[in-house]
């Protein structure tokens, strides 16, 4: 299997579960809530790093074409990885931005994770 195709089953099942969830069960509140403690923000950073240091290393495609997506899709996990464990006071700043808009979010989520589902298997 293309490492382009696996990377946008797994990130695009990931989202489109998690969107889900995050949108019917309103659990995207209760994560923001707990960024308020350091050790959940380092843990998650620390998962975070690791999605994406194994994205970046096997994936790292710069092309004109949605294959690039994967690879700033790693990025962006890789550098929200160390920021979470270098910085969690400042993660749990931006978090509270998002309270709001909590429902956009998992939106967002969702329909990446479908078009990145749809994107491997056209």
């Amino acid at each position: 299997m293309d490492l382009t195709i696996f990377f946008a089953q797994l990130w695009g099942s990931f989202f489109i579960v998690f969107g889900s969830l995050f949108f019917i069960t309103r659990q995207l509140g209760r994560t923001i809530e707990m960024t308020d403690n350091k050790a959940f923000v380092i843990s998650t950073g620390y998962i975070s790093f690791l999605m994406g240091l194994v994205t970046v290393i096997l994936h790292n495609v710069w092309v004109a074409s949605w294959e690039v997506a994967i690879t700033i899709l790693g990025w962006s996990t890789l550098i929200k990885g160390i920021s979470k464990i270098g910085f969690p006071e400042m993660i749990h700043k931006q978090a509270q931005t998002f309270r709001k808009r909590q429902w956009l979010s998992s939106v967002f989520l969702l329909l990446l994770g479908l078009w990145l589902i749809w994107m491997s298997f056209a």
